[in-house]
């Protein structure tokens, strides 16, 4: 099965249901697919071809789930483009990926007019939200086309979604997902559209991100209605829970927690809350016990995997959410909640030592897992592909963990010093180039700090240069104008010099010792 069949199956299952409820926009499984028709007719009279890549930047809205399921029908390949990524990023992306095709919302129009000079692989430009001088205006192009059904011949290796994903050097790197990677995770773990079962999800997890793509997907094939939010904001997350009576819910732990903490939380009807799924980071554990507590009636589901394995690989299920029994259970019980579950049925997962040599229960290693699901490589890079894929098919998560004697596996740390901030990946490398340019600056690391409610933060550790004065503002001030906002250090410290091992390579090991306990 590829993807558009998933709508294909839904608007013919349950036409009239609420597919969509973005704003002020309602659309029925129907209208969803007939503008998704008219919109890939658009497309393929404007000259897309199979397997051209198609960009689109903009935060979530209709138009994303509708641009999405257009390019999959021509077989071309969508490219979701992290929204809050600056300028030179976005160029980057786009040329890396030689897009051929941009769709631009309103915020990001005097961004891509300034760089479109620097984008020579792109054909079609197209505004979202209204008419722009030089570009196709979106509602134009689908009131202009047919709604007739677009056949493509596509098979289910091929590539339907070239994501970005953070890399050690600091450069971006493009995941390859063909339609496998979603269609068998769906199929073995949603259930279809039922006429008779009608089921609410609220939608806050960007769109660019892989677990988004993954529960945007979910809820297309189960018939389910997507209550979209552009961005997370708790208080109107409250608001559309309780109007539109949502049933289930995908958040990261930082949400979940600036949930619980807004101080309108208690004031709102949230009885309708069956089903929250969280990952994308770690959950600390007072604030999964918090929520166990304040949403009684719900089951709590935790989903654990990569942009490079199709998102989910393992699961942490409601019934290990279930805090009950002997005190000896009580705690067993509370010591898997730290966990990331166990592998889904697809998927194989195991640890293993610097040589590869797979580790007993309870020994610390890499995290290495396999399944049809994975990434088929990275773009255009056979070298980074031959890395992280060994022969065999086992793919390095670059996770350090262990497994207990029942099959639960748990996080130690990453074997690369990537930070994990509310489930988004930022490089120390890119960071540490953007800081050494500042001119009082002689040296400088990155590192990850441990933050209850982002998960981890990104302090600097720096050496001023000789005669120079420099505040800790001025570093992140500095920062602010150059890379995306969840990227930027929380805190610096200063030092007389770095600690390096004798080839000259700095000891991260040693400043997270002597750093990382917090900002």
């Amino acid at each position: 099965m590829i993807t558009p069949d998933f709508l294909s199956i839904s608007s013919s299952i349950c036409p009239d249901r609420t597919a969509i409820i973005f704003e002020n926009n309602r659309l029925t499984f129907n209208n969803l697919n007939g503008r998704v028709n008219r919109l890939a007719n658009a497309l393929k009279h404007l000259g897309v071809q199979k397997g051209d890549r198609v960009a689109f930047l903009q935060v979530n809205c209709h138009q994303c789930v509708e641009t999405y399921f257009a390019v999959a029908k021509l077989g071309a390949i969508y490219l979701p483009l992290n929204f809050r990524a600056k300028e030179e990023e976005q160029e980057y992306m786009i040329n890396f990926a030689e897009a051929n095709t941009l769709f631009t919302g309103s915020r990001y129009l005097d961004m891509i007019d300034s760089v479109r000079p620097r984008l020579p692989s792109i054909r079609y430009f197209i505004s979202i939200d209204s008419p722009h001088q030089g570009m196709a205006f979106y509602e134009d192009l689908i009131a202009s086309s047919s709604e007739d059904e677009i056949n493509t011949e596509i098979g289910e290796d091929e590539t339907t979604i070239l994501m970005y994903t953070a890399g050690t050097t600091g450069k971006p790197k493009g995941v390859m997902l063909p339609h496998k990677s979603f269609s068998i995770y769906v199929l073995d773990n949603v259930s279809p559209a039922d006429p008779e079962t009608e089921e609410r999800n609220i939608l806050t997890v960007p769109l660019y991100h892989v677990a988004g793509i993954q529960a945007m997907m979910s809820a297309i094939y189960g018939g389910r209605t997507l209550v979209m939010q552009r961005q997370f904001d708790a208080q109107n997350w409250m608001e559309l829970v309780e109007k539109e009576k949502v049933t289930r819910a995908m958040m990261v732990p930082t949400m979940l927690k600036q949930l619980m903490d807004h101080p309108d939380f208690g004031k709102y009807d949230l009885a309708s809350l069956k089903v929250i799924t969280y990952g994308a980071a770690p959950m600390p554990l007072s604030v999964m016990k918090k929520a166990l507590g304040v949403f009684p009636r719900v089951q709590f589901i935790n989903a654990f995997g990569q942009t490079e394995t199709a998102s989910t690989i393992t699961m942490l299920g409601p019934e290990d959410h279930v805090i009950s029994g002997s005190p000896e259970e009580i705690e067993k019980k509370l010591k898997r909640l730290t966990s990331i579950g166990k592998p889904l049925p697809d998927v194989e997962m195991k640890v293993v030592d610097e040589s590869g040599q797979e580790l007993p229960p309870g020994e610390l290693g890499e995290i290495i897992a396999r399944g049809p699901r994975v990434m088929t490589g990275y773009y255009k890079d056979k070298e980074k592909t031959d890395k992280a894929i060994s022969q065999d098919g086992w793919i390095h998560t670059n996770d350090m963990g262990y497994r207990d004697q029942d099959g639960y596996f748990y996080l130690s740390g990453r074997a690369t010093d990537l930070i994990k901030r509310g489930g988004e990946y930022i490089s120390p490398d890119e960071l540490e180039n953007v800081i050494c340019t500042h001119p009082k600056i002689e040296d400088v690391a990155v590192i990850g700090v441990y933050d209850e409610e982002w998960g981890e933060l990104p302090k600097a550790v720096c050496v001023i240069r000789k005669g120079e004065d420099c505040s800790a503002d001025e570093i992140m001030e500095y920062c602010r104008a150059k890379l995306a906002s969840f990227k930027r250090p929380r805190s610096v410290v200063f030092v007389d010099e770095l600690p390096r091992n004798p080839m000259g390579k700095i000891i991260k090991r040693t400043l997270r010792e002597m750093y990382g306990k917090g900002n």
